[in-house]
């Protein structure tokens, strides 16, 4: 969602019912690697999710569809499929929209993980796209932006030490701290001391609550 990388005319906010945002993909590539994986989020089956529709243009139709099968088809633990979604745009019109949803039988199926085990892989992964944290900090700060609360998000940014876990104790690490708190919660931070791992949790707590 922050980072749609096609073109769209509108987006709105839109419910599905019968999948669930969830990290259950592990990831050898963006977020990880084949020593260490990583995990990323994917529509798996059961609850309901809150999220953004796009809406695109005819003449743009194609293209984006190329664009997003070369992107979510490579390794095949994605299924594209159409979906029933409500538009909560204030019409509650309902639409069919192109999405993708989990493959269980995909190798890449993390099925449903323990929140101390999501917690271990996000705070140590990295792959080409960069830490998986971060990954897991831009989702949670657009979610945050668009009114859609995601509790499980909150909690696994405050469970991996959110927005420290990826940076070293060098300069470079502490900048990178400071930058990811100034895009999470929409502020500038001047510098981030070094601190404790329990410390950083509780720092993420007081932030988290308010």
């Amino acid at each position: 969602m922050w980072r749609p990388g096609f073109e769209f005319a509108e987006r709105v906010p839109a419910h599905l019912v019968g999948f669930q945002r969830s990290f259950c993909i592990y990831s050898n590539h963006h977020r990880g690697n084949d020593l260490r994986p990583g995990l990323v989020l994917g529509l798996d089956r059961g609850g309901a999710c809150a999220g953004i529709a796009y809406r695109i243009v005819p003449e743009h139709w194609q293209q984006t569809v190329q664009y997003l099968r070369a992107r979510e088809l490579v390794s095949g633990v994605y299924q594209e499929t159409y979906v029933p979604l409500m538009l909560a745009d204030g019409g509650h019109q309902e639409v069919s929209a192109l999405t993708y949803i989990v493959e269980r039988a995909h190798p890449s199926y993390a099925h449903r993980l323990p929140f101390s085990k999501q917690v271990d892989i996000i705070r140590g992964a990295r792959g080409l796209a960069g830490p998986n944290v971060e990954y897991l900090v831009n989702t949670a700060r657009l979610l945050r932006q668009l009114g859609i609360p995601d509790r499980e998000l909150e909690r696994l940014v405050v469970g991996t030490g959110g927005l420290f876990a990826s940076a070293g104790d060098d300069q470079d690490g502490l900048r990178r701290r400071a930058m990811l708190a100034a895009r999470f919660y929409g502020r500038q931070v001047k510098s981030v001391r070094r601190m404790s791992k329990s410390m950083h949790q509780r720092f993420m707590y007081r932030q988290a609550i308010g």
